[in-house]
């Protein structure tokens, strides 16, 4: 416990100010009604009345030693001649305290040996042994004081069971949020990824086409210029979008692109470019959750923007597969990687988080006799996605 945590509580110095005020005014009592058959107290009878009470003050930090110096003291009270009395008070206080947080072992049989000084005390000091009564009055005294101590140190065990729960209960909850964080900032980041990386590398590839025309046949510049324009524009549009949708109170982070089901808007952008991109539907096409629909256009929409950055390919297939319990997506293209490929992307890796969070499925990769491949099936389960 912490020193100064100690001093701010009233009950460190208010209970050994009581115990040395009975003390000294309860020995001083005695001897005033039972006249010679108590020695008379002398100053170090005093010292001795007031040492226990302060040595009570340290014993909430130091309780075990505490009840050790108590017990020597009022051992040496009582062999100096001084006689029992409210010397003991000190000592039913520090034991209470050890009691309740030292071993069992160590202080449960001081009320034993101190119930056998009892006998031997008297005898050491040439004084009559107590009758049986008080002998045996002692004793029941001492098992109260001992159940009292036991029943402390209980409720002191269910306190700080307590507190363990509480403080399990707050760091689950902090790592919860923790956790929430975490995946919240990886959201965003694939968000952020997946608005911008599509429009960029289509303005990039564009971008190249149009220098190359702009020296050879400035006349055809104008289309490459023209897409570039409408990528740029797109681009402005969705980070807006994306923007809003996270400021809006408890929203989750959408994504501002055409569904799987508008793939002419999904593959314009591609097909700008000039790459090919034929589509197969298969199945009954219908109206999916959300997070399915926008899950799959974003891995269509990536697989493109891959293969215009990273391939040499003139064709891409696209097929959408529906099917009562799930909806499968590939994208295939006829390429071949572009000079030294860039390790450094999150394209697959987002795709992949993308299928993998929903319970579906993901792979990609190079096919034999050239091209890239890549899989996605996502499970439908409308009763998980309320509207």
């Amino acid at each position: 416990m912490d020193a100064s945590a100690d001093h701010r509580r009233p009950a460190l110095w208010l209970v050994p100010l009581l115990v040395a005020v009975i003390q000294v005014a309860g020995s001083t009592g005695m001897r005033h009604h039972r006249g010679p058959e108590l020695a008379p107290l002398t100053w170090f009878g005093f010292v001795l009345l007031l040492a226990g009470p302060l040595m009570l003050l340290a014993r909430y930090r130091h309780p075990c030693p505490v009840l050790l110096a108590v017990t020597a003291i009022t051992a040496t009270y009582v062999l100096a001649g001084f006689g029992p009395g409210p010397v003991f008070l000190s000592l039913v206080v520090a034991f209470v305290r050890a009691a309740t947080v030292c071993p069992r072992w160590w202080t449960y049989p001081l009320p034993l040996i101190g119930w056998a000084a009892a006998w031997v005390i008297p005898w050491l000091a040439g004084r009559p042994r107590p009758p049986l009564e008080a002998i045996g009055g002692l004793g029941a005294w001492l098992l109260v004081l001992v159940a009292i101590a036991e029943g402390l140190r209980q409720r002191r065990s269910v306190v700080e069971a307590r507190r363990l729960r509480q403080d399990a209960m707050a760091s689950a909850a902090r790592s919860e949020r923790q956790r929430e964080a975490t995946a919240a900032r990886l959201a965003i980041a694939r968000e952020l990824h997946d608005v911008l990386a599509h429009s960029l590398s289509m303005i990039n590839v564009q971008s190249s086409v149009a220098l190359e025309l702009l020296d050879k046949q400035p006349e055809r510049a104008g289309p490459a210029l023209a897409a570039i324009k409408d990528a740029s524009r797109q681009a402005i549009s969705d980070v807006h979008s994306l923007v809003t949708a996270l400021r809006a109170e408890g929203g989750e982070p959408t994504a501002p692109t055409p569904g799987i089901a508008d793939l002419d808007g999904l593959l314009g952008p591609a097909r700008a470019t000039g790459l090919t991109v034929t589509t197969t539907v298969t199945g009954s096409p219908r109206t999916l959750p959300a997070v399915i629909d926008v899950a799959a256009a974003r891995i269509v929409q990536e697989s493109l923007t891959n293969v215009v950055r990273h391939s040499t390919a003139t064709t891409a297939a696209v097929t959408v597969d529906y099917t009562a319990s799930r909806l499968s997506v590939a994208v295939d293209d006829n390429g071949t990687p572009r000079g030294s490929t860039s390790a450094g992307g999150s394209g697959i890796t987002g795709m992949r988080e993308r299928a993998r969070a929903l319970g579906g499925s993901f792979s990609a990769g190079r096919v034999p006799g050239g091209g890239f491949s890549v899989r996605a099936g996502l499970p439908i389960d409308e009763s998980a996605y309320p509207s």
